[in-house]
């Protein structure tokens, strides 16, 4: 029989990352997946990426500290304040507050150079260019750039040993779509956390960008949101 293959999964702990994660392991990976303390205003995703990588069965989760002063300024780490209400034509209309400099390059860097330890071949990443909040690091362009980057930068792939693809199954979905698609691989969605502004409990606002699709998501799918929104 033959050895599986590895893959490296971003993993925030989101429903996108999360479901990703679940579809990595459902193609028959044996999945490793990384998450990020950068400075984020709260812990809660970091806690709900831990349960999601158990729940999965991932082979080993790391947690990579970033010295945060690299990403001040945003909504998420010490900028303003996160938006809240929004409309969707708002949410899509420009980069937001939200959007954290250069996070998924950062991000990305680090997953190639694990996959380049492990002898990985795959990394795994749940962005997504339709129901988002703008960010220019979830779109196509982006990740077909960073891959043709990928091979030239590392010693594995210059001397031709490992050719390395970053997979983003989501990129196209609705949000609708990726719950259905959640659903269908029994991700847990009780486990995963969206909330850019949670309460000290973990409890959802309900009403920033991120809750706000999810919950537009969950509604368009059918499906019931397990996860208690304060508004």
């Amino acid at each position: 029989m033959s050895e599986a293959r590895k893959a490296v999964c971003l993993l925030s702990g989101g429903l996108d990352s999360s479901t990703c994660l679940a579809y990595a392991s459902k193609q028959g990976y044996d999945c490793y997946a990384l998450s990020f303390d950068y400075g984020q205003r709260h812990r809660i995703e970091l806690e709900a990426a831990a349960k999601i990588a158990a729940s999965l069965g991932a082979k080993k989760h790391l947690i990579v500290r970033i010295d945060p002063r690299l990403f001040e300024g945003s909504a998420l780490t010490t900028g303003p304040e996160v938006p809240k209400s929004r409309s969707g034509d708002e949410i899509g209309k420009e980069i937001p507050v939200t959007y954290v400099p250069a996070r998924n390059t950062v991000f990305l860097a680090h997953g190639l150079a694990w996959a380049e330890v492990l002898g990985a071949g795959d990394i795994f990443l749940g962005v997504n260019a339709i129901d988002y909040s703008g960010y220019p690091d979830c779109r196509q362009e982006f990740i077909n750039a960073f891959e043709q980057m990928a091979n030239l930068a590392i010693k594995a792939s210059v001397e031709g040993r490992l050719r390395i693809r970053i997979h983003t199954p989501l990129i196209t979905m609705s949000k609708a779509e990726i719950v259905k698609l959640g659903a269908l691989l029994g991700l847990e969605f009780r486990l995963t956390h969206s909330c850019y502004d949670p309460d000290a409990s973990g409890r959802p606002c309900g009403r920033c960008d991120s809750c706000l699709l999810r919950r537009k998501g969950f509604r368009e799918a059918g499906i019931q949101d397990p996860l208690e929104y304060l508004a």
